[in-house]
């Protein structure tokens, strides 16, 4: 008997046989932690069940509500939620009517009647029925509660005076309490400029009084705070390729309002305005200009203190890394991206890989990985981790992990994106602490359900969106991926990495399409390269994290050891966005995102079929690859860009100038960089340009310069030749540093130059030396007449009429007949009609964007140009345009 109860045998006994027939069955294991004697846990491999999908349809139902009630009006609520309330009420009392009728009467499809039925057969009978009431239920639950909460949220926006002055437009002197970290907009181009800097904080107005009224009115309203720090947006732009020498702190000093605290109390003076969209979670925008330094009038709480001490500490330990791991290791670690270039950011976002830039779930996930070790073993007595060889027990380590997450919080600050990123990371912990992936999917839906009810605003965040449909991903596609490509001899950790990276893009490439209105082709195996670093750089990044404050020397060292693996992902993700095919253009909107849906839907069986068929899956990828590449002379072949014999390209950069005059194979005289570094790189690119014997900047507007970071990248230049007019000043400083950072020496050029390569020579008309005070920039630029073998062109930069006609006055005769004629100032209206009259171009390039405000080219413009027999073609109706032949047999292509 003590055998057959499961007691020991006798030693030197053995125990009696028993026939297997009168054993009892084995009950299952209850789904908690068994008490087996060892200190550290029994192995226990538990089964895996169907999925629990009981939450999801509240948490779904929470969700969608909380996106549609932010802005509803009070009274449509009320009516819903009571709507809501009183159906639920209904359902779940049937639902117990139906209980009570089958215990009455058994299953109404037995006759006769039968003997009272067991527990079992009325759970069997009743279970569709009582579920689908049940889960009918709780979804209306989840609604109800959600609108509450938005409701009550949005009245928070709507009550007090803050709206009302803000519809008004009023100057006000507020009081505001901090509520995030300060971060600093990216400058972009618009027009010939680039858009000044402004600080963003986030901030709740506990006073506010309108300028010149008397007393102030206590509220307590969710703002956005826009400081003009008056700085040029060039300046803080740095180096573009996240050099340590073109960091924003060394390009200009760091504005005092960067170093706020969240928590910080301040008194503003500044207007207020509407928010542009609502759904936003603020009820106003509050500029504030002319003032260069905070008044403070509350310190920050101990906990933002502490927090702000441990991210400063990080910032100084990364101090002496190279400049892109010197940027990344606060972005992995904690979140702060204040370092991160534009050209960097872009590079991340074009590869899918911006994930790692922000705080999410994942940086929680390695560190309980670290603790605890793989799911699968958390429970047994071989888990792993730093737990067991601790001697930790099993509630120790779930202890540890939650002071983990709670410190995780702390540091990274408590605002929704960083609690969002714990709830996320605590369906990782519930994972390790398991062992059962079936419980995941729950946690998920509680971490939703609860979120959005905290704030409804997340449920219109695409960031939130992301972070669970990558989560849900790598809980249901993932290990289903990861088991059909074990079965086809891929090993163990490579296909569970491949899938988790596949599984993610698939689900997360609708909405980034709708994003980005582009599709990676680069994402997944990007992904794969990164996850090796992440790991690494974010466990010794948290370490240098903890030793800064107590020895900087050995937080230096940790860093120092962290930055090889950021510098890896820097470089994966570089290395990516470079690729000419690394994305193509997607319809940017929810249409496309369905159509990129089915399309992936197709895709996942198509690929299971081809993992049965080696070649086929070989030339796929040898396919893909060649698509990423795109070596020039295979995209010559295929597409039939550029022709053989180009002599002249306009680039298609948007609204600026890029272009390029053929001087050999591989090698070309450029001409203006574009506003946009990706743009002209690509083109650059497919025109299989390597050498840059010299490049020309007409004048130092932002649409002519901005992109000369793609310009050097990977090229070799000889010279940079510009014009001797150093306006704008910030943007010709930009010029001389990315010059200077890459060797190139900058020279001026001046009227009368004249050089040749091969059977290409030009001239420079325009400006003289010395050269006459001009009315802007644009009265500056470079003038160019070139020829190439028989072809002749007239580049006039955006010389404005004025200075055109000294042109025509100084150049005379030489300008008469040409064949190519680049329309000053992207065919604006202002244009000296005598100079287009001699010149009579037998084609005119216009290189302007779409829909651009300015209203390029101009109707009459092309107008007059098309009266005297010249034809126009213009890059945003035509796109990329290559020139070829002279004289009778001119012609154009059009990429």
């Amino acid at each position: 008997m003590l055998a057959r109860s499961g007691a020991p045998a006798q030693p030197g006994r053995p125990a009696p046989a028993v026939p297997e027939r009168t054993l009892p069955a084995a009950r299952p294991r209850s789904p908690v932690h068994a008490a087996s004697g060892h200190r550290l846990g029994a192995a226990h491999p538990r089964q895996e069940g169907p999925a629990d999908l009981r939450l999801v349809p509240p948490a779904l139902a929470a969700w969608g509500t909380a996106a549609l009630a932010v802005d509803a009006p009070a009274s449509g609520l009320t009516a819903f939620v009571l709507l809501c309330l009183a159906t639920a009420g209904v359902l779940l009392l049937g639902r117990r009517d139906a209980r009570s009728r089958l215990t009455r009467h058994g299953s109404p499809d037995r006759q006769p009647r039968p003997p009272t039925p067991t527990r079992t057969q009325l759970r069997t009978a009743s279970r569709p029925r009582v579920w689908a009431r049940a889960t009918a239920a709780t979804a209306l639950l989840g609604a109800a509660a959600s609108a509450a909460s938005a409701g009550l949220h949005a009245a928070d926006l709507r009550r007090g005076p803050v709206p009302e002055l803000a519809r008004q437009y009023a100057t006000v002197t507020a009081e505001v309490r901090l509520t995030s970290d300060p971060r600093v907009s990216r400058p972009r181009v618009s027009g010939d400029h680039l858009t000044r800097t402004v600080v963003l904080i986030e901030a709740d107005v506990r006073r506010v009084a309108r300028t010149g009224a008397a007393g102030t009115t206590a509220t307590r309203t969710p703002v956005l705070m826009l400081v003009d720090t008056g700085t040029p947006g060039q300046g803080s732009r740095g180096a573009r390729d996240g050099s340590a020498a073109g960091s924003r702190e060394e390009a200009e000093p760091r504005s005092p309002w960067l170093e706020l605290l969240p928590s910080t109390r301040l008194r503003v003076t500044g207007r207020l305005e509407p928010p542009r969209t609502d759904g936003d979670g603020i009820a106003a925008v509050l500029r504030v200009r002319g003032q260069a330094a905070p008044v403070t009038t509350g310190e920050p709480s101990t906990v933002q203190r502490l927090a702000g001490r441990l991210r400063a500490g990080l910032r100084v330990a990364t101090d002496h890394l190279p400049g892109d791991a010197r940027a990344l290791l606060p972005a992995l670690v904690v979140g702060d991206t204040s370092r991160i270039t534009p050209e960097l950011d872009e590079a991340f976002k074009e590869t899918d890989l911006a994930h790692t830039l922000a705080v999410s779930g994942s940086n929680l996930t390695v560190l309980l990985a670290l603790l605890i070790g793989p799911p699968g073993l958390a429970q047994r007595a071989e888990r792993r981790g730093l737990a067991p060889r601790l001697g930790l027990t099993l509630r120790t380590t779930a202890l540890c992990g939650g002071v983990l997450t709670a410190g995780f919080v702390v540091v990274c600050r408590p605002d929704p994106s960083v609690l969002r990123a714990a709830a996320c990371g605590a369906v990782a912990l519930l994972a390790l602490a398991t062992g059962r992936r079936r419980s995941l999917l729950p946690a998920l839906a509680t971490a939703v359900l609860l979120l959005v009810l905290y704030d409804p605003w997340l449920a219109r965040s695409y960031g939130f969106l992301l972070s669970v449909l990558a989560t849900g991903a790598l809980l249901t596609l993932a290990p289903r991926l990861s088991a059909a490509l074990r079965r086809h001899r891929v090993p163990a950790r490579p296909a569970e990495a491949i899938a988790a990276a596949a599984a993610a893009q698939a689900v997360c490439a609708p909405v980034v399409a709708v994003l980005s209105a582009r599709v990676s082709l680069v994402a997944v195996p990007c992904n794969l390269l990164a996850e090796a670093a992440v790991a690494p750089a974010t466990v010794l990044g948290f370490a240098a994290l903890a030793a800064a404050p107590l020895a900087m020397p050995v937080a230096e060292a940790l860093a120092w050891c962290a930055g090889w693996p950021a510098g890896w992902l820097a470089g994966v993700a570089r290395t990516g966005a470079a690729l000419p095919g690394a994305g193509v253009d997607w319809p940017g909107s929810w249409a496309g995102a369905l159509l990129l849906a089915l399309a992936v839907a197709v895709a996942v069986p198509v690929a299971g079929r081809l993992l049965t068929r080696p070649w086929l899956c070989a030339a796929c990828a040898v396919l893909l690859v060649l698509a990423v590449v795109r070596p020039p002379p295979l995209t010559r072949v295929v597409t039939g860009w550029p022709p053989p014999g180009w002599r002249y390209a306009m680039c298609d950069v948007g609204q600026g100038d890029a272009t390029v005059l053929a001087a050999g194979a591989g090698t070309g005289i450029v001409v203006d960089a574009g506003p946009d570094p990706k743009l002209v790189d690509r083109c650059l690119h497919d025109l299989g340009i390597d050498r840059i014997p010299l490049l020309v900047l007409t004048h130092f507007h932002a649409d002519h310069v901005a992109g000369l970071p793609g310009v050097l990248r990977g090229r070799s230049v000889g010279a940079i030749e510009t014009t001797g007019y150093a306006e704008p000043e910030d943007q010709a400083a930009f010029v001389r540093r990315e010059a200077a950072r890459h060797g190139v020496p900058v020279t001026v050029a001046a009227a009368g130059g004249e050089r040749r390569i091969g059977d290409l020579a030009w001239q420079v008309l325009w400006p003289p030396r010395p050269a006459p005070a001009p009315d802007g920039p644009n009265d500056a630029s470079v003038t160019l007449l070139v020829r190439s073998g028989a072809l002749r062109l007239l580049l006039l930069g955006d010389l404005e009429p004025q200075t055109q006609q000294e042109v025509l006055r100084s150049a005379g005769p030489r300008l008469a007949g040409v064949d190519v004629l680049k329309v000053a100032h992207h065919g604006s209206a202002y244009q000296s009609w005598d100079l287009l009259r001699l010149a009579a171009p037998r084609l005119a390039l216009v290189s302007c964007g779409a829909g651009n405000p300015y209203g390029h080219p101009a109707p009459g413009t092309i107008a007059a140009l098309r009266a005297q027999g010249t034809a126009v073609l213009r890059t945003d109706r035509d796109g990329a345009l290559a020139v070829t032949g002279a004289g009778r047999e001119l012609r154009v292509a059009r990429d």
